[in-house]
């Protein structure tokens, strides 16, 4: 599975050739990229412009509420780790082993999937 961070959002919208093939690859599997309501909070700003290429990428993605549920998790994974970041922790949340995370931080990230015991594959974008 692939899973999205706000920086491969950022990627996508600059026409990022290796990441558009990792999507593309994705669909091809017959696949949906995942992230959650929190990475489109911090990329959208209403679709037009630049944006139109992320209004067109959001019709294939899967979309994970951040609800109360996935919310205590990110608390007690926040308290594991001693940091703050919500939205990196349910980003980290999300992955299962053998995934791979886009992401443009990978050094925030990497303490909270070592916390939760996965193996997945940070990918900088």
């Amino acid at each position: 599975m692939l899973i999205l961070d706000a920086g491969a959002f950022v990627a996508l919208e600059r026409l990022d050739r290796d990441i558009v093939a990792l999507i593309k690859r994705e669909r091809l599997a017959q696949r949906a990229p995942l992230t959650h309501g929190g990475i489109i909070g911090q990329v959208w700003r209403g679709g037009g412009g630049r944006q139109a290429n992320l209004a067109r990428l959001l019709a294939g993605i899967e979309v994970v509420a951040l609800d109360e549920k996935l919310g205590r998790k990110v608390g007690l994974l926040l308290k594991q780790t001693r940091t703050s970041d919500v939205i990196d922790a349910a980003v980290a949340l999300l992955a299962k082993d053998g995934d791979e995370v886009l992401t443009s931080d990978a050094g925030d990230l990497l303490p909270l999937v070592k916390a939760t015991g996965v193996h997945v594959d940070l990918i900088e974008v």
